[in-house]
């Protein structure tokens, strides 16, 4: 699985970052699963937190919340990295 200089892997975003989905570089079922709970390319993905060992991480994409292990988040490319600004309750 080749991957380009100028892309970056999902599990190196920083938590309270917020990227764009580039690719999914996975075998065809689990690429499929991803996909259906919004991880496509060019939807916007935030890293949310890490678990105290430091995997899994859950990510926020199109509304839900999405562990994933790093051997995964690995195979997810992104680009446009930015941090994040979160509205304050009200």
């Amino acid at each position: 699985m080749l991957r380009t200089l100028a892309s970056t892997a999902l599990s190196e975003l920083a938590i309270g970052s917020c990227a764009t989905l580039a690719s999914l570089e996975l075998p065809e079922e689990i690429q499929g699963q991803l996909m259906h709970l919004g991880f496509v390319p060019e939807s916007r993905v935030l890293a949310l937190r890490r678990a105290p060992a430091g995997d899994p991480t859950v990510y926020c994409v199109d509304g839900a919340e999405v562990a994933l292990r790093k051997e995964t988040a690995q195979y997810i490319s992104i680009s446009n990295v930015f941090a994040a600004v979160r509205k304050a309750a009200q």
